[in-house]
């Protein structure tokens, strides 16, 4: 008797624990975000080597910005629901891909007037995106803290935000300088509450979608950090 259950007790043993199912899902998640933000840099680099970005640019820059916007966040939309609802891994990338070619094509007007306009400002953004993402991720694992109760204020901020670029591309209002520190903050909270989700609700099938909600935080942080720095050479 005691022979035929030995296999079962060494495979329970075996087993991955709780601890180890849920670590194995946060580097997966953050080696997926690692490869996000990659492609997203091979894809700028690729744009503006081919010379394809300042068509982009000008394309982008002589329509309503509304209608980039909108667009974007029916891309953006879409990307999470399919990352988060599918149990499909490929209907996951597919969705992760789509989200980081939408966020290129996004930043190459910014990027091209960064480039044309303040010099080194895209290599400081960058340092200080990574810095700032780093900080704060450290916080959220150091603390262990639940930032769960930033989802509600990320929401109506989102919301604000929106109305206000609305309303700058309709009335022609200047948001200036302090708009994007305060989105600088936001994009802060929203690492914070992302990388919290990660840690501790996010289920464990789910790394794709994770690595896409995190993207989104930083790439909102490297837009606005830009932004500011691109407004310090003016």
């Amino acid at each position: 008797m005691s022979q035929s259950t030995q296999p079962y007790a060494v495979a329970a043993a075996q087993a991955p624990s709780a601890v180890d199912r849920r670590a194995r899902f946060i580097i997966r998640t953050y080696n997926h975000l690692f490869l996000a933000i990659l492609a997203f840099t091979a894809i700028e680099v690729g744009l503006f080597m081919s010379g394809i970005a300042p068509v982009i640019a000008q394309l982008m820059m002589g329509t309503s910005w509304l209608l980039v916007l909108g667009g974007f966040m029916v891309v953006s939309w879409l990307a999470s629901r399919v990352a988060h609802g599918s149990t499909s891994k490929p209907a996951q990338y597919a969705a992760l891909g789509g989200f980081v070619l939408a966020q290129a094509i996004l930043f190459v007007p910014l990027l091209y007037i960064a480039d044309n306009f303040a010099p080194g400002a895209i290599q400081s953004a960058g340092i200080v995106t990574m810095l700032g993402f780093a900080g704060l991720t450290g916080i959220a694992f150091w603390t262990r803290k639940d930032f769960s109760f930033l989802g509600s204020l990320l929401r109506w901020g989102g919301l604000c935000a929106l109305l206000l670029i609305a309303a700058s591309v309709l009335f022609g209002l200047q948001l200036g300088t302090f708009f994007s520190v305060a989105m600088v903050a936001f994009a802060g909270a929203a690492i914070l509450y992302d990388t919290s989700n990660v840690l501790r609700h996010f289920p464990e099938d789910r790394y794709v979608a994770a690595s896409l909600q995190l993207f989104a935080s930083v790439a909102l942080l490297f837009w606005y950090v830009l932004q500011i720095f691109i407004s310090s050479r003016d």
